[in-house]
């Protein structure tokens, strides 16, 4: 058995209806817990619609790979075409962390799926969903989430707001 932790986002089309479609999913494929949506401005140097932002748990039989094959099943059924690199998209789920049941980080540094996520330190929008559903996580190489969040810039991390309940 294994335990990802994946970040969700959508700033196309309806975003909540598509990142509450995609957790309603995961909820087949051994969804432990799931954030309330948050909206971030975006990140990057494309400029674009605001998105809306999730992170889930899930835990399962899969490897990372087969967790990083999920992410790309849910992005497709969403209708995620791959254009512009952090360009607007319908749907983004990415492979945060995996760990085994011991607790043991997978550590990846290949192309197809690094792990840890290689940029999770540096995005708030990831870490705020994430340390709100387990405020004990550990981003495997930078530490607590709750210290990698006090590091980043204040804007950044006041910048993911609470926009609701997921129903």
């Amino acid at each position: 058995m294994t335990r990802a932790v994946l970040s969700l986002g959508a700033n196309l089309g309806d975003r909540a209806g598509t990142l509450r479609t995609a957790l309603r999913a995961l909820t087949g494929e051994g969804l432990v817990a799931r954030s309330v949506l948050y909206e971030t401005l975006p990140w990057g140097p494309v400029e674009q619609p605001p998105f809306l932002n999730a992170a889930a748990v899930v835990r399962g039989e899969r490897d990372a790979a087969g967790w990083l094959a999920l992410c790309h099943e849910l992005e497709e059924a969403a209708g995620r075409t791959r254009g512009v690199r952090f360009g607007p998209r319908t749907l983004d789920v990415d492979v945060i962390t995996v760990t085994g049941d011991d607790g043991t980080p997978v550590l990846s540094e290949d192309p197809e799926l690094t792990l840890p996520h290689p940029r999770a330190h540096q995005r708030a929008f990831v870490l705020v969903p994430w340390l709100a559903l387990d405020p004990r996580a550990e981003l495997p190489g930078h530490g607590r989430v709750s210290d990698v969040l006090a590091g980043l810039p204040t804007e950044d991390v006041e910048g993911v707001v609470r926009w609701e309940q997921l129903a």
